[in-house]
């Protein structure tokens, strides 16, 4: 169209300001650490894989973001509420699949809400809690570029 201001296409990809960034390195044998706001968590290998079982492994963490996740969500909803979090607790068992490609077959998140939740909010913290950010993630993936550095 001629005569008209330039219009400005809305895509999924990322504004320079929501890129988060960080870097791994490698310290010692299966050990690596990642940066992160100046938070620093590092993953190994159990003993029986080789490593040094000095930290969870990545597969570890990726189970335990999405406990964290729920458990935040679910946190969350509750002070909102105007409701007690001590107690609240999220329990979390993963299995591998048991064919390639090597992945995470199935996470289960179990929520023990604080003692004394009322009946009318149970379903409400489950259903908040069920929607956190990672749980999302996984419903719909994003794109993952993996490249080599020149």
């Amino acid at each position: 169209m001629t005569g008209t201001a330039p219009q400005t296409l809305r895509t999924n990809q990322p504004q320079d300001a929501d890129v988060h960034r960080f870097e791994v390195a490698h310290v010692d044998r299966d050990i690596y650490t990642v940066d992160i706001r100046g938070h620093h968590i590092q993953v190994d290998q159990p003993i029986e894989a080789g490593g040094t079982d000095i930290a969870p492994t990545p597969t570890e963490l990726f189970a335990a973001s999405v406990a964290t996740c729920v458990a935040f969500y679910a946190g969350r909803f509750l002070h909102r509420h105007g409701l007690d979090q001590a107690g609240l607790r999220v329990r979390t068992e993963f299995t591998m699949a048991t064919d390639r490609p090597a992945r995470v077959a199935s996470v289960h998140v179990t929520i023990s809400p604080p003692p004394g939740l009322p009946e009318q909010r149970r379903a409400a913290l489950l259903a908040v809690a069920s929607r956190c950010t990672v749980h999302n993630t996984l419903h719909q993936p994003p794109e993952i570029g993996i490249e080599l550095a020149p």
